[in-house]
């Protein structure tokens, strides 16, 4: 895949935020991801009234994290990770609710909805296949069903973010879960990138 030498239109209904790349055309098999082809879901007509943004904190201060959250707007915060702990100084699961908790942004884990082992693997591997027919499996279970349920209705309440490691969203299954969460519900998705404090 190569970048457009001008700003490509986002996807309808999904947006990047402020400080986020974008990339000309669609990503597929074989490309930067090796993602299927999942964006139809995002094209919803209409453009709904909630906003979903999602956030990976690789490489990121905590402080940065929070600081981007709550320039965005973000009420809530969706941690969906599998094991919400992290060798990342301050996001871990505790650390992180009171971090963002001590910003007003509310934090909520919603393990039903993270990535199992094996598919961790996979994705460490580049076995984009495989690691996207994990998460799609995942993500049709009867557990994460409640959670996605869970999930929308925060959503609906106020601007929500979904949290997971990888800095890179089409690479991360918050995609999907954006993804899916945005074809039922029609909210518009915004994928951030942490702004960087340079502190």
């Amino acid at each position: 895949m190569t970048r457009s030498t001008r700003p490509s239109p986002p996807f309808r209904g999904e947006r990047e935020g402020p400080v986020a790349e974008q990339w000309e055309g669609e990503v597929g098999l074989g490309q930067r991801s090796g993602i299927p082809h999942l964006t139809p879901t995002l094209s919803a007509p209409g453009g709904g009234e909630g906003v979903l943004y999602s956030i990976g904190y690789e490489k990121a201060r905590l402080a940065d994290v929070v600081a981007t959250l709550a320039a965005s707007g973000v009420a809530t915060l969706i941690d969906v990770r599998d094991r919400p702990i992290s060798r990342r100084p301050g996001f871990s699961k505790h650390q992180l609710a009171a971090a963002v908790e001590a910003a007003g942004i509310r934090y909520l884990h919603l393990q039903a909805l993270g990535t199992p082992p094996e598919g961790r693997e996979a994705g460490k591997r580049r076995e984009w296949e495989r690691f996207w027919g994990i998460v799609n499996a995942k993500l049709a279970s009867a557990e994460a069903e409640l959670a996605l349920q869970q999930a929308a209705a925060v959503a609906r309440e106020g601007a929500s973010c979904l949290l997971c490691y990888e800095a890179d969203w089409h690479v991360c299954h918050r995609r999907r879960i954006a993804e899916i969460l945005a074809g039922r519900h029609d909210f518009t998705v915004h994928h951030l990138n942490v702004a960087d404090s340079g502190t």
